[in-house]
């Protein structure tokens, strides 16, 4: 019984049918017919048609959509600013007027060519038309030049009493002085850039635009200040024009200048005028300079430039060496600093030695005094004070090239960088005409 109920189906384990595994299972492989010559060509054909058409969809939708990002995503520039490079301008390069050899068959050009100019000026009978025209191209050169000033504005943001936020904003001129690939570079005052949390810049056609600080020179007070050109309008950018710098050495006692800027202390003001007085070898830390006296109106602090009778850029006022200047603008001549310049323009820190000095004369000489630079004076704290030089030392050479004249230093100077150790030495006299060499490790620092 209990067998017959096993066999039964529900009851317990069911049997299992018998297979016979020795019959093989039918497999089939399918086999793709080969490919012939004329379908890869076709598919070559089509891939790279696709190619061509994706790249050419992907160009068009990149340049449709790059003024958008630019204006705003805040992408990159695109176009990189270059270096830029300031020419140097010799002293040598500008001959004196001399006068034409005399003749004995003219005996008119025996007379001084001065008194034949002023014996025809004061036989020319002058109107109000001839005054006109001479101020009417006076008008016309500010005109031109006041087309490359800007106006930097220095914001400051503050809290009141009340904890309120407060902001205020100093307006200062500035020159523009190149246009390097897509970057507008300003020479401005450094006191626009000195405490600032922002910058804004103005050009004449009404522009504003945010302006950074390339580099600043607190020495000579002066800043340069970087305009990206690329996020402007592509008509504002090229009405930005540089002003042409000149050679300041060619400038003479009695030359016409233009004072542009804010001479007023307004910004976009003008004043004419022409130079007094110039000084050819001002003492500066770490070199020499000239310095012209103008009898125009000027406003060093908020930024005074000027400009000879052909528009180029001679100078700026400064508060600087006003000593005897009176009431008359004092203008540093730019071509003494065209080398500053050039760093500040490349967002390079100008090197710092920390003196004043002169060349060693023929009499200084006669007196038993070495060849070299006759330090009249070690700036406090400067990194010369630092290392040990004084005043009446005469320095010989630096790093192992001889020093024999301020120009020789000075060109030196602007070939270090900050931070870099000089090897420096100097003649130092023990107060009985005798004269003995110490060396010094002197590290640069920054102006």
């Amino acid at each position: 019984m209990a067998g017959r109920d096993a066999d039964k189906p529900g009851n317990g384990k069911q049997r299992e049918p018998d297979l016979d595994k020795s019959r093989p299972f039918i497999n089939e492989k399918i086999v793709r017919p080969p490919v012939t010559r004329g379908q890869i060509v076709r598919r070559f054909v089509l891939t790279a048609f696709c190619a061509a058409l994706f790249g050419v969809m992907a160009a068009v939708c990149f340049v449709a959509a790059l003024p958008a990002a630019r204006k705003f995503m805040g992408q990159e520039s695109l176009r990189e600013s270059t270096q830029v490079t300031i020419p140097r301008d010799d002293p040598e390069s500008t001959p004196a007027p001399t006068k034409p050899a005399a003749s004995q068959e003219d005996p008119l050009e025996t007379e001084p060519l001065e008194e034949m100019v002023r014996a025809e000026l004061n036989k020319y009978p002058y109107s109000m038309e001839d005054l006109n025209k001479l101020y009417g191209h006076l008008r016309t050169l500010a005109a031109k030049a006041d087309t490359s000033m800007a106006v930097v504005h220095s914001i400051q943001r503050e809290r009141d009493w009340f904890d309120n936020p407060i902001e205020t904003a100093g307006q200062f001129s500035g020159a523009v002085i190149a246009k390097s690939g897509g970057e507008i570079l300003i020479l401005t005052p450094e006191d626009a850039v000195e405490a600032a949390d922002s910058i804004e810049v103005s050009f004449p056609d009404g522009t504003v635009m945010e302006g950074t600080i390339k580099q600043r020179d607190s020495v000579m007070g002066m800043a340069v200040v970087s305009v990206d050109g690329t996020r402007m309008e592509p008509q504002a950018f090229e009405n930005v024009q540089a002003i042409v710098l000149g050679n300041s050495y060619g400038v003479k006692q009695g030359d016409v200048v233009v004072a542009v800027g804010a001479p007023a202390g307004i910004s976009h003001s003008s004043d004419y005028g022409f130079i007094s007085y110039v000084i050819r070898n001002v003492q500066t830390v770490d070199g020499m300079a000239r310095v012209f006296y103008a009898n125009t109106a000027f406003d060093a602090a908020a930024g005074t430039f000027m400009v000879n009778s052909s528009g180029e850029l001679i100078g700026w006022a400064t508060d600087k060496y006003t000593e005897g200047s009176g009431s008359m603008a004092t203008v540093v001549a730019i071509s003494d600093y065209k080398g500053i310049l050039e760093l500040l323009s490349n967002g390079v820190v100008p090197p710092y030695f920390g003196v004043k000095g002169q060349d060693v004369n023929q009499a200084m000489k006669d007196s038993g005094m070495p060849k070299g630079v006759y330090i009249t004076e070690t700036i406090a704290d400067s990194p010369a004070y630092n290392a040990g030089i004084q005043p009446g030392d005469v320095l010989t050479w630096m790093n192992g090239q001889e020093v024999g004249s301020m120009k020789d230093f000075q060109n030196q100077v602007e070939k270090f960088h900050e931070g870099d150790q000089v090897r420096v030495a100097i003649q130092r006299s023990n107060g009985r005409d005798e004269y003995k060499e110490i060396e010094f490790d002197v590290t640069i620092g920054a102006r």
